[in-house]
């Protein structure tokens, strides 16, 4: 009987990738593999070793290549008449397809792994000048290096790591599980591929030591609470030959005493005095870039937001500068001598002969008072 053709097998067009004929394959392996089909369904168990035929010929792509230009002929020729499947066997195949799932699949080439060194973190914390500035700060950070006696090799001087007996040196092991072929690392060797039988006396065969750092760190204007800085290649060190983690400096910005900070934008409180709301008059105002002189209009009630623009600060995604926003606090007189409460007195006496006339809120908040008692009586 003529065999069926391997694209029609799997399902799948001339032109397809690799990975819709990987996907096809995945499909039709779940479907109708024998361990799923306990029941003895000749048809599936055909339907699947079709499938792995077809698939074996078509990720291949010289195969494939032979297939497309001489069909089944050109296969069983290549393969000096045993057909389109090879030696390569099924765990092989079903550990391609699969191990990306599982974690399996084989390793290209073989080899130990090595091993990336683990990111750090470090909080540094920083004043609101220097935030906004910018500034260079050294940092201690305490981390894992590679050993300079052995070079990070962690065997002693004049001896060399030996390949696991038990992975070959390739660092992993295959199990079977069921019909799934799962790689992991190795347990004698952690995955490493080597094993020390003469340790370095200064690491004790890690290969690494622990060892305080002193880094520095330069940090663009404008940076805020919670913005990183990345430090390629300044974590820990990697293992078996790995590349080193990376190092994280989050910033941290100091409460001010004056200031509040919002993005690009400054907010302070400024106290003023009672006479000088109701007078008008200017109060000398604190920014970063030194005093300025706030002008007060008479009137002025508390909690006035004054808006000084371009007194804020830059951030590091935009050089425009913020505003600086004021808020006014009217300060009570405390500590007054007899003289002082008695021209308070006559000038509260003076003022209420005007009724609300010089009391702007007052007479809104009464009418407030009086609807709320009307609606709850």
């Amino acid at each position: 009987m003529a065999k069926r053709d391997y694209y029609e097998t799997l399902g799948v067009s001339k032109s397809a990738t690799a990975d819709e004929i990987k996907k096809s394959y995945r499909r039709l392996a779940m479907k109708h593999h024998p361990d799923r089909n306990k029941g003895g369904d000749d048809a599936s168990e055909k339907r699947f070793k079709e499938a792995k035929e077809a698939y074996e010929v078509l990720k291949d792509a010289d195969k494939r290549a032979t297939y497309d230009r001489f069909g089944h002929d050109g296969l069983r020729a290549r393969s000096g008449g045993q057909g389109g499947f090879g030696a390569e066997g099924f765990g092989d195949i079903f550990g391609d397809v699969f191990g990306d799932i599982f974690g399996g699949g084989r390793r290209g080439g073989g080899g130990p792994q090595v091993f990336r060194g683990a990111d750090l973190g470090y909080e540094l914390k920083l004043d609101l000048e220097k935030a906004v500035a910018g500034d260079v700060v050294e940092i201690d950070v305490p981390t894992q290096i590679a050993c300079e006696t052995c070079k990070g090799s962690g065997a002693k001087k004049g001896s060399s790591p030996e390949s696991c007996t038990t992975c070959g040196g390739v660092g992993q092991v295959r199990m079977q599980q069921g019909f799934f072929s799962v790689q992991q690392a190795c347990p004698a060797c952690k995955g490493v591929g080597t094993t020390i039988k003469d340790p370095c006396g200064d690491c004790h065969g890690r290969g690494r030591i622990r060892k305080t750092r002193t880094l520095s760190v330069k940090v663009p204007a404008g940076v805020d609470d919670g913005d990183r800085i990345r430090l390629s290649g300044e974590g820990e060190a990697g293992r078996n030959g790995g590349p080193p983690g990376d190092l994280y400096v989050e910033i941290r910005v100091n409460k001010h005493r004056i200031f509040n900070r919002d993005g690009a934008n400054l907010s302070c409180e400024v106290p003023v005095s009672f006479a000088t709301a109701a007078l008008g008059g200017e109060v000398e105002l604190p920014t970063l870039d030194g005093n300025v002189s706030l002008k007060v209009p008479a009137g002025t009630q508390s909690e006035k937001v004054f808006r000084l623009r371009g007194k804020g600060v830059t951030t590091v995604r935009d050089p425009r500068r913020g505003d600086l926003f004021a808020q006014v606090s009217v300060e009570t007189p405390v500590n007054l001598t007899a003289e002082q409460q008695a021209l308070l007195k006559k000038f509260d006496k003076s003022v209420r002969k005007d009724g609300d006339k010089h009391n702007p809120r007052a007479d809104g908040w009464l009418d407030t008072v009086k609807r709320f008692f009307d609606r709850i009586s």
